[in-house]
């Protein structure tokens, strides 16, 4: 899920697949080790020690679309396709048909974090937020740093009032995405309210 801009919440990171940008290589192992022996590096872990030590914020909100355009690749052609039909039936209201596409791919590739985090966002506008969570988890469960679903998160809990857990997770956020300046003003928010409830 994308930011939540503190007012409604949007929940769009759904369509965040269709930016084009792209995909950061992944490192080769040297030819001193032999390929059984070596893990392959996570490409993604790069950008995010490097979305991790920005301070600019119009730099880090670049490393952060890089983030998300390469976690919109599942890296098969069949379900980048049905994703790519979810969005066009988003786009076009016709939710079951986008709920349908994403349960596919959800059987397809359950290992795939995107999938959940659309079918969060879709459960959300759909006003699911149990749903919603229940996605957001399978998301983090899968991708721990996928800060858009934390954002998803921490909104859905301010929206239903749980002020503690929703800046715990807006901190969680800021451990990934240290440069935002909407998530640093919602920490702020909610840690004054919090502190005066306490008085």
């Amino acid at each position: 899920m994308r930011y939540f801009r503190l007012k409604p919440l949007i929940l769009a990171s759904a369509l965040i697949a269709s930016s084009a940008i792209a995909q950061t290589p992944a490192p080769t192992t040297p030819p001193t080790v032999p390929a059984s022996a070596a893990k392959p590096a996570n490409p993604l872990d790069p950008l995010f020690d490097a979305l991790r030590r920005e301070r600019d914020p119009d730099k880090a909100r670049g490393i952060a679309s890089q983030i998300a355009s390469d976690m919109s690749d599942s890296g098969s052609a069949t379900v980048n396709l049905l994703m790519q039909w979810s969005a066009t039936a988003i786009k076009e209201k016709r939710n079951a048909a986008a709920l349908d596409f994403l349960d596919q791919v959800t059987l397809l590739d359950p290992a795939y974090p995107e999938v959940w985090n659309r079918r969060a966002t879709l459960h959300y506008t759909m006003g699911n937020a149990r749903k919603a969570m229940a996605d957001i988890a399978e998301v983090l469960k899968r991708e721990p740093r996928h800060f858009g679903a934390l954002a998803g998160m921490a909104g859905i809990l301010m929206e239903a009032d749980k002020d503690e857990l929703a800046l715990k997770a807006w901190e969680d956020y800021l451990a990934i995405y240290p440069a935002d300046r909407e998530a640093q003003e919602a920490v702020t928010k909610l840690s004054e309210k919090i502190a005066g409830n306490r008085t």
